[in-house]
């Protein structure tokens, strides 16, 4: 009913549609161009007053004679340079007009014009916290969907950069942009995704990108390690697109999702770039001989607390000298929730209060926990360095994996001795083997399956002249 040509029925329709008498926030106003009646639609907080203000003048300005005979004479000789969508269907209306989109309903045209005039309200563009680098690019992305885009073609001015729209949530009908290279991804891929987010039943993607990611994966809960790797970084994005990656946008995330990705491309950071090679690579290997160390260093000193005639001689100042109060597994998992309690509450804690607060932790748990006897000195050094080990890599949910396993590996070793870790290790790996991506790809790509020069560039950073001249030689080859 909103398409026709009887304009105060079709008023009447919109108006029932949106409710627009009890919304104050949706604006209605009706005036007149070229001697036709126009009512125009927008959203209140979406448009920019100077925009609509110079457009009217604009349009104030069409004489009646002037006025087209029809939608399309008057999209192609009165309207200014501005994005403009034909709209003849009631669902792209709604889309067009909640998405924030200008509409216009001119009297005598059976279509419907939206004009792209939205501003979203949204912070700057400044560095994420949690990606942060010593040197380098401080921009990172923000909550909108079109100002992100815009920082990955501003690094990538290709013509085979491509972005895909979709739409998703049947209440929420979330914006999502699946950006790729054409001609280095597999168009497979491509297709499957998209066929997975448009094939989607929700009715609101409420968490965003962690919607979006238990949508694509269904009934993967259990295993914990990371099936998407996570950036705020527009370089990173970049980077990864160059390689042959898939890229997810969604609106309202300031994080975008790559895929396909491994664990050695999880644990990759942007400061291994910014250095020179041999520094970059320093970089890489301590994060990961300090992610291993991090599950098995806590395992590993209760088993030979537990059998102390295992400790070398040279080694046994490791061992506990003091009175035992509480069990040491005990003290491992009390201080493995304590730490977790801490960062909730750094999170939670006003930032005129961190500094104090933390002082007051720091006294309690270091000095008055070890006096009272609640936990000894050797297992409150090996969880700080747990503790500190978690902030090597920026993947939170990698870290939550190492986690589960290491708290695993503590509670079996505890029970079951030497057999207990050994299960443990097994289990931890077989999550590893067991893990796939959403594209179906190898886990611990390039090390099963193996892939002597891809591993290789996994744990040495090469030059760029390097880096540049072995991509070449592996196109020719593909190509041949």
């Amino acid at each position: 009913m909103i398409f026709g040509s009887d304009f105060k029925m079709r008023q009447q329709e919109i108006s029932n549609l949106f409710k627009l008498d009890e919304n104050f926030d949706l604006l209605h106003r009706e005036v007149r161009i070229g001697g036709r009646k126009v009512s125009i639609y927008s959203v209140d907080g979406f448009l920019p007053g100077d925009t609509i203000e110079k457009l009217m003048q604009f349009f104030y300005s069409i004489k009646e004679e002037d006025m087209p005979e029809n939608l399309a004479g008057f999209i192609s000789k009165s309207t200014p340079f501005v994005d403009i969508i034909e709209i003849d269907k009631e669902q792209d209306f709604i889309d067009n007009f909640l998405a924030g989109l200008t509409c216009m309903m001119i009297e005598g045209y059976e279509g419907i014009l939206a004009l792209d005039l939205r501003e979203y309200p949204g912070r700057s563009v400044e560095e994420p916290e949690k990606d942060k680098v010593l040197r380098g690019s401080r921009d990172g992305f923000i909550e909108a969907l079109i100002p992100n885009m815009a920082l990955i073609r501003r690094r990538i001015r290709d013509k085979n950069l491509m972005f895909k729209f979709a739409r998703v949530g049947r209440s929420s009908r979330t914006d999502i942009a699946v950006g790729y290279m054409y001609g280095r991804v597999n168009e497979k891929d491509v297709k499957k995704v998209m066929d997975s987010i448009n094939s989607m039943d929700v009715d609101a993607l409420t968490m965003n990108q962690e919607s979006l990611a238990e949508m694509l994966f269904p009934g993967k809960w259990i295993n914990p390690f990371p099936k998407y790797k996570y950036t705020e970084r527009p370089d990173t994005a970049a980077a990864s697109m160059l390689e042959g990656s898939i890229v997810i946008l969604v609106d309202n995330s300031p994080a975008v999702m790559i895929l396909p990705t491994s664990l050695f491309g999880i644990i990759e950071d942007a400061n291994d770039y910014y250095f020179p090679p041999v520094t970059g690579t320093y970089l890489r290997i301590t994060r990961m001989v300090t992610n291993i160390l991090a599950v098995f260093i806590t395992p590993v000193f209760l088993l030979l607390i537990e059998n102390p005639e295992w400790v070398p001689k040279p080694l046994e100042f490791i061992l506990i000298r003091d009175d035992i109060n509480v069990a040491p597994v005990f003290q491992f998992l009390i201080l493995e929730f304590a730490i977790d309690g801490l960062k909730m509450a750094a999170v939670n804690t006003p930032n005129m209060l961190t500094t104090p607060l933390s002082i007051v932790a720091g006294i309690v748990f270091g000095d008055y926990t070890v006096d009272s006897g609640w936990f000894n000195p050797e297992i409150m050094l090996y969880m700080a360095f747990v503790a500190v080990a978690n902030y090597t890599q920026s993947n939170m949910e990698l870290t939550y994996a190492v986690k589960f396993h290491r708290v695993i590996l503590l509670i079996l070793t505890s029970i079951f001795g030497v057999y207990g870790f050994i299960a443990g290790t097994v289990l931890l790996i077989a999550s590893l083997l067991m893990t796939h991506t959403l594209l179906g790809e190898g886990y611990l790509y390039p090390l099963i399956p193996f892939n002597a020069k891809c591993l290789a560039r996994r744990f040495f950073r090469m030059s760029l002249p390097a880096y540049e001249k072995t991509h070449k030689r592996e196109r020719q080859s593909s190509k041949q």
